[in-house]
């Protein structure tokens, strides 16, 4: 089985991203192959400032690494440095039906609030088809709000096949579980756009402040509350052994405990759980020549796989013998 996928680089990534995506992103890794891109080709329809993207992307690469994506197992690379799905995707975009993109739903979502939506984010699927049909993938994990683009990828896959002979693999999408269950600093989901993240690398002394200023409701400290409703303890489960999240849990339930506590408790917790993965950040950028290393490795088997399947969609289609 063959797992692929992509994240791209427009930010430093933060809790949600890690347990709605990375964390199970890494539990694939050893899979018979898998690919993981960092996917700065579809970074620029929104990052325009070149030198932001280009440390975003190094910054996702020493995150990654740093977690824990093993390079002995998973082929890390940059999306640019496979110029053979650009080329693939030129092969795809011949038969896409306009229709098709128009109805996807990030571009559909910019137009009805007016936003200006270029023809990189209409054809943003194609390009994303590309980089799952390039490596034969069989699975791609993805949040619900990406099955849409895996349908796309089959529909077109299926189209090509259809036109011109069994050329493509068909993959499947495998649905993570949603990042909607991090809440962010004020207890909604955790995203980039509503501006409550909380960075998985930040300074821990800035991080903690971050925590401490986290809202709160105002109930008494001898009322017993729900810990089930309350996005502190929800983020503290993530961290938590389960014998200090039951205890959290029935300290709930009990009341007469202050929010500060808890607050000094998800701080600690978190630093804990990050802490190797922070040693290890720390150890790959003082060696950036190692980091280019893998990102180069890794794009030579990915062009390898690619190139293989590009030519086999060239034969088909009549661009090669």
């Amino acid at each position: 089985m063959r797992v692929l996928s992509g994240i791209q680089p427009t930010g430093r990534f933060h809790w949600g991203n890690y347990f709605g995506a990375i964390q199970q992103y890494l539990d694939l890794q050893r899979e018979d192959e898998s690919y993981y891109f960092i996917a700065n080709l579809h970074a620029l329809t929104t990052v325009r400032e070149k030198d932001v993207l280009w440390q975003n992307s190094v910054d996702a690469a020493l995150d990654l690494l740093a977690l824990g994506l093993d390079p002995s197992h998973a082929t890390l690379f940059l999306q640019s440095d496979v110029p053979e799905v650009s080329e693939l995707c030129w092969l795809l975009m011949t038969g896409t039906p306009l229709g098709l993109l128009e109805r996807c739903h990030a571009y559909k979502e910019k137009k009805a609030k007016g936003l200006k939506a270029d023809a990189g984010l209409f054809t943003y699927p194609v390009l994303m088809a590309a980089d799952i049909l390039a490596y034969d993938a069989d699975i791609v994990p993805v949040g619900e709000d990406q099955v849409q683009h895996i349908e796309v990828t089959r529909d077109l896959a299926g189209s090509f096949n259809h036109q011109f002979g069994e050329t493509f693999v068909l993959p499947k999408a495998k649905v993570l579980e949603s990042s909607a269950k991090v809440p962010g600093a004020d207890g909604q989901k955790m995203s980039k756009s509503y501006g409550n993240t909380i960075e998985i690398f930040e300074d821990t002394k800035k991080q903690r402040k971050q925590i401490m200023r986290m809202p709160t409701d105002s109930r008494p400290m001898e009322d017993a509350k729900d810990p089930d409703t309350d996005h502190l303890y929800q983020l503290f489960s993530l961290f938590a052994p389960d014998e200090e999240r039951e205890e959290m849990a029935a300290m709930y339930r009990r009341g007469g405990f202050g929010y500060g506590d808890v607050k000094k408790s998800l701080a600690e917790a978190a630093e804990n759980f990050f802490g190797e993965a922070r040693e290890r950040r720390q150890e790959l950028e003082a060696n950036p020549k190692k980091v280019m290393e893998i990102l180069g490795d890794g794009a030579s088997r990915a062009r390898k796989k690619a190139g293989d399947v590009l030519h086999r969609a060239q034969q088909a289609c009549g661009l090669k013998r």
